[in-house]
């Protein structure tokens, strides 16, 4: 399952991206609401978790953004944050969040409730949702024209040919044609490869190696390599 770490604590962030990794969860994190907002529109997401206390969009904003969204409605969201008085913790019931943790908190309290909120979750969530559909589009296979992606046997051939690729090589060429004719944010798009958040620069530099590398890989076999577009200042796009 993937989790969106939404806080603006670089050593809560650490924390619960080393405990979690080591069950299993896939993690992606962003430091405020306006953020997570970005993760939630390019990568599939199966629970949140967030601060309150946050700059630019704090987290009741970023509740009430994710209620307002039918695609993310569903979504268990759980808040971890150092407001502990009675009043905030009724509040937050009231808003109708899933679990309410506060901080300085244990891991295995965190633990359980991800597991519990996620096993109720996958059970009640609409078969025709469009969280459902994206959770399909997870292991389906990719064709474009004579390129075809194998998500499950982590494959790509190009005609009758295999081209080897890595893991990040594989995964940016598939996050960015699933995602065909869409500009993705060089943040958004270094959160699908690396499971970091950056800012711009950094992400750029990130990217820039594995994008040069699978072009030079595609280009033996077909134009393909002329189809990872940049936009500068912006991000790629698969044409």
């Amino acid at each position: 399952a993937s989790i969106l770490m939404v806080d603006d604590q670089p050593l809560t962030l650490a924390t619960v991206i080393a405990a979690l990794s080591l069950d299993g969860y896939q993690i992606f994190t962003a430091k405020d609401g306006i953020e997570a907002l970005e993760v939630l529109e390019h990568i599939h997401i199966d629970l949140i978790i967030a601060d309150i206390a946050m700059p630019r969009m704090n987290g009741y904003q970023l509740f009430d953004a994710v209620q307002q969204d039918s695609r993310w409605v569903h979504l268990p969201y759980i808040f971890l944050t150092a407001r502990s008085l009675d009043s905030d913790i009724r509040y937050g019931k009231e808003l109708g969040i899933d679990d309410y943790l506060t901080k300085p908190f244990q891991l295995e309290d965190l633990r359980a409730s991800i597991s519990g909120k996620l096993r109720r979750y996958k059970q009640n969530i609409p078969p025709y949702s469009a969280s459902a559909h994206n959770r399909m589009r997870q292991d389906e296979d990719l064709v474009d024209g004579q390129l075809c992606i194998y998500p499950n046997q982590h494959r790509l051939t190009i005609g009758e040919v295999d081209v080897a690729l890595s893991v990040k090589e594989f995964s940016l060429l598939l996050y960015l044609a699933r995602h065909k004719g869409q500009v993705i944010p060089l943040v958004a798009l270094c959160q699908a490869t690396h499971g970091l958040t950056t800012d711009k620069v950094e992400a750029g530099s990130l990217l820039y190696p594995i994008i040069r590398s699978l072009r030079s890989k595609l280009a033996p076999h077909t134009a393909g390599s002329e189809r990872i577009q940049n936009v500068r200042g912006v991000g790629y796009l698969w044409v």
